[in-house]
C-alpha cells in the first residue's frame, strides 16, 4: 500500500535548474575550469560535493579539502542573487490534494538554505520531511537521500514512491527499492527511461498525481 510520496525538488517541484546550472557555470569559471550548462544537467541531482568531484575529474585539477564548502558557499551565493526560479502551474495545489491522503517529503541534492527557501516560499506547510544535499553522506545516485528520506517519515521503501526528473534521481530512488515516476522536464525522456513511469511534461504528471488520492496503487493509475 502507498503511504508516502518523496518529491525531488529542482525540475519536479520548482522550475529552477537553469540558475543552479548558471550558478555552477560561474563558480567553475571562477576557478579556471570551463563548464557548460549540459554538462551540469548530467549530474543533476547529484549534492554539492558529487557535483564538485564529476567537474574536477574532467580536468587536471583536484579539489582541497577546503574547496567543497568554499565553493558551496560561492554558488549558493550566485544563485541567490540571479534566481529567477517559479514553481511549476498546478503542482502547490495537487499537492495539498495528495496531503490528506500520504505523507510528503523532499529530498534534494541543493544544500539546505536553497532548499527550505524554495520550499518556504513556495510550499510552506506541505512536506513532512525535507532531506538535501548536507544531510547525507552519499548524494544520488546513491539510495541514501531516498532511503534517508522514508526513515524520517517512518515507512517502508515499498510503501514510497519517489517523483524525479533526472537520471541520477531514478537510479538513487531504484537502488533503494521505490516505485519511481519521472517528468522529462529538461532532458530527452529516454534519459529517465530507468524509471517505472515517464510523463512527458507537468501537466500530464499533475493529472497523474492527483488521481493518486482515489487509488492506493500508483501502478494501476492510466492517466
Amino acid at each position: 500500500m502507498l503511504k508516502g510520496i518523496i518529491f525531488d525538488s529542482d525540475g519536479v517541484l520548482v522550475d529552477s535548474m537553469p540558475y543552479h546550472a548558471q550558478a555552477w557555470v560561474q563558480v567553475f569559471k571562477e576557478e579556471g575550469i570551463d563548464v557548460r550548462k549540459e554538462e551540469i544537467y548530467e549530474v543533476e541531482g547529484a549534492n554539492h560535493v558529487g557535483v564538485i568531484n564529476t567537474i574536477f575529474r574532467k580536468t587536471d585539477k583536484k579539489p582541497g579539502k577546503d574547496n567543497y564548502d568554499s565553493l558551496l558557499t560561492k554558488k549558493r551565493e550566485h544563485f541567490m542573487k540571479n534566481s529567477k526560479a517559479e514553481p511549476f502551474d498546478g503542482m502547490l495545489e495537487c499537492l495539498q490534494s495528495l496531503k490528506g491522503s500520504y505523507k510528503l517529503a523532499v529530498a534534494s541534492g541543493a544544500d539546505k538554505t536553497i532548499v527550505n527557501d524554495l520550499m518556504d516560499r513556495f510550499y510552506p506547510g506541505i512536506f513532512d520531511v525535507r532531506i538535501t544535499g548536507e544531510d547525507v553522506e552519499n548524494g544520488k545516485p546513491d539510495p541514501e537521500p531516498y532511503v534517508k528520506a522514508a526513515g524520517r517519515l517512518g515507512i517502508d521503501a515499498v510503501e514510497c514512491m519517489v517523483v524525479e526528473n533526472a537520471p541520477l534521481g531514478v537510479q538513487s530512488a531504484k537502488k533503494a527499492g521505490m516505485y519511481c515516476v519521472a517528468v522529462a522536464t529538461y532532458i530527452p525522456t529516454e534519459k529517465v527511461a530507468g524509471a517505472d513511469r515517464v510523463f512527458k511534461d507537468h501537466p500530464s504528471l499533475i493529472a497523474y498525481l492527483k488521481g493518486l488520492a482515489v487509488s492506493e496503487d500508483p501502478g494501476q493509475r492510466t492517466n
